[in-house]
């Protein structure tokens, strides 16, 4: 499920210029399609927990890998920019239910795993954003751009057979049956502290990561003097960098609760990174890179705490929404800042401090998080029972 939800995001991108000699891709378009993920996720974000306690977490997971395995497929058939453009939309929208359906489920099934399924579903994320770059163009220069999207919708259409018997057997199994909402979560996580340090930290990963991938390349140009291809390395050596944070701060947070230090990580190599680019850009460039990659080891660490920050899959997912919808909205905004800032000012001094501003937001979040307990324990310490 988590392969198929960022293989969709991932495999559209490397083949835009296939596509516009079919038929013209507009600029303007294209800008939306790169902006349609955060925006999709974070009004499903907010819609998913609603949908989740009438439909169920089950049903609701196999309706969002069937619409990713069908989306993938579709895309194949469009036949000019908008209908590009609206498979991907509703393809992307499938993957916002998806990202917050997630730690709900790794909850509800996993409890007392949370840590080890969270690092397997993260690298499997991971490893889907690389594979179809790799060979997305190629097989679009074999096979054509739509037989290349035809490729990864074979694997959303895998993911489907064990979705609906899990499914099946959540309807007929007294067990497995969803229980009813018992209070309105989101109402009451808008009034937690902790719900918003964890929205705070989330935002801080999302902004960076999308920060990064939008101007990184031109500021490192722009900057330390890097040519076109090297830049283009030094973003793949940024995206390298979450790889590992995949693999082992999902347990470093389940098993040893070395949070703060996660934190002080993230945040000091960040901070230094955007000191390095704007006081000796060219001196340490990869140095530079490689540190401003530690602030997105916050969303593994960010999805673990959604487990472990909740005692039930309800609560789980409803705080995913919360933290999710808010987050993505927050980091739409930070690359578009960025852009219109360095058109202002015709530099990237300002807008540099601006993305240190935002990375620096999680140390005031990490004062929250830290400390034990859930967003139950947060609520009934200060209003009364859950």
């Amino acid at each position: 499920m988590a392969a198929t939800l960022r293989i969709a995001v991932a495999s559209l991108s490397p083949v835009i210029d296939r596509i516009d000699r079919d038929f013209a891709l507009p600029a303007a378009l294209v800008g939306l399609i790169g902006m349609a993920p955060p925006a999709a996720f974070a009004v499903m974000g907010m819609l998913t927990p609603a949908i989740e306690r009438r439909v169920g977490l089950e049903r609701l997971a196999l309706a969002a890998v069937a619409v990713g395995a069908v989306g993938l497929a579709a895309r194949a058939l469009a036949f000019d920019a908008w209908s590009l453009f609206a498979v991907t939309a509703v393809l992307f929208a499938a993957v916002g239910v998806g990202n917050v359906l997630l730690p709900g489920i790794v909850k509800k099934y996993f409890p007392r795993s949370v840590g080890a399924m969270t690092a397997v579903y993260t690298t499997a994320m991971t490893v889907a954003t690389f594979v179809p770059p790799l060979f997305a163009v190629p097989l679009a220069d074999s096979l054509g751009w739509r037989l290349s999207f035809a490729v990864w919708a074979a694997v959303g259409a895998a993911s489907l057979v064990p979705w609906v018997v899990i499914a099946v057997r959540a309807r007929r199994s007294p067990r497995d049956a969803i229980e009813g909402p018992r209070v309105d979560v989101v109402r009451r996580l808008v009034r937690l502290p902790l719900a918003w340090a964890l929205t705070g930290t989330f935002a801080v990963n999302a902004s960076v990561v999308y920060a990064a991938f939008a101007w990184l390349p031109a500021i490192l140009v722009d900057v330390a003097g890097s040519s076109a291809e090297g830049a283009g390395a030094l973003l793949a050596l940024f995206a390298l960098v979450g790889l590992p944070c995949t693999l082992f701060v999902p347990l470093l947070v389940a098993r040893y609760r070395v949070i703060r230090s996660l934190y002080a990580v993230a945040v000091g190599g960040g901070l230094v990174a955007i000191a390095g680019l704007l006081f000796a850009p060219a001196a340490a460039t990869a140095l530079w890179v490689v540190l401003l990659g530690l602030p997105p080891l916050l969303f593994p660490m960010m999805l673990v705490l959604l487990g472990l920050r909740t005692r039930a899959h309800d609560t789980a997912v409803a705080t995913s929404g919360f933290v999710q919808s808010v987050g993505y909205a927050f980091a739409a905004l930070v690359p578009l800042a960025i852009g219109v800032t360095h058109e202002i000012t015709g530099d990237w001094t300002v807008a540099l401090v601006i993305l240190g501003v935002v990375i620096a937001m999680a140390a005031p979040a990490a004062v929250f998080v830290v400390r034990s307990g859930t967003v139950e324990d947060e609520w009934e310490r200060r209003h009364g029972p859950w």
